[in-house]
């Protein structure tokens, strides 16, 4: 398995997840995953962060996984070496303070060049599970922030259909959060089968164009740094279509 690292110390390890892997094992399915792979190359990380149980009762092992991306979503993802590290990167999560930035391409163009989604983010009775945003104070108070600003707007060449490319930030950490978010102001991720159902895969796209492009936060040693996942072949393919 090729994962591009991006970053290596003592304490963690910063990879480009390509699309198509899923960081650790969901309990129901036997397959590669991101953890198993730092695994193989690290063995002293198997007992380092914190299990999973899945909905099945299943206890999951999750080494060196402080952070998630889904599936489908490329881009840089930090992970713990050791049990120190794991501790001071899981800090930083849960007190928000690691910058996020993901760039997407989105159905639509937006109004406006920028602005803030803040609503909150709930679990819909479906299968398969999915989230849905309600404004702030309606919902099961799971708030939700991101950011988000227009980095071009473009049409896709072979529909004519207006399309964007933006960037995302998030200030929390919800499940399917961009994904949800950018739904909400209906401008949903291109080829998001969850929550642009039904819509054509515009500008090429095989999967949902939403890649994790930045973070940045303060590693154990006390180095403050930002890591960039290069853009995959499919957003650059995108990008020379929305240029045409």
């Amino acid at each position: 398995m090729d994962i591009p690292i991006l970053y290596e110390d003592e304490d963690v390890l910063v990879v480009n997840k390509p699309a198509g892997l899923i960081v650790h094992s969901d309990g129901r399915t036997i397959e590669p995953s991101l953890a198993e792979w730092a695994l193989a190359r690290y063995p002293e990380m198997n007992n380092v962060g914190e299990a999973w149980t899945s909905p099945q009762g299943e206890i999951v092992p999750r080494p060196g996984i402080v952070h998630r991306l889904d599936r489908t979503t490329s881009g840089v993802i930090i992970l713990a070496k050791n049990a120190r590290a794991f501790s001071f990167l899981k800090e930083q999560f849960q007190k928000r303070t690691v910058l996020k930035e993901y760039r997407a391409f989105v159905y639509g163009n937006p109004k406006e060049d920028r602005g803030v989604i803040d609503a909150e983010i709930e679990r819909v009775r479906s299968t398969p599970p999915r989230w849905s945003a309600r404004m702030k104070g309606q919902g099961t108070r799971r708030t939700a922030l991101t950011e988000w600003e227009v980095i071009r707007r473009g049409i896709d060449p072979k529909t004519g259909e207006k399309v964007s490319l933006i960037s995302a930030r998030p200030k929390t950490g919800r499940t399917h959060q961009i994904r949800v978010h950018l739904q909400s102001i209906n401008h949903p991720i291109i080829c998001d089968s969850l929550y642009a159902k039904g819509r054509a895969c515009f500008l090429g796209f095989m999967r949902p164009a939403l890649h994790a492009f930045r973070l940045s936060l303060t590693l154990p040693n006390g180095e403050k740094k930002d890591f960039e996942a290069p853009l995959p072949e499919d957003f650059l393919r995108a990008g020379a279509l929305l240029s045409a």
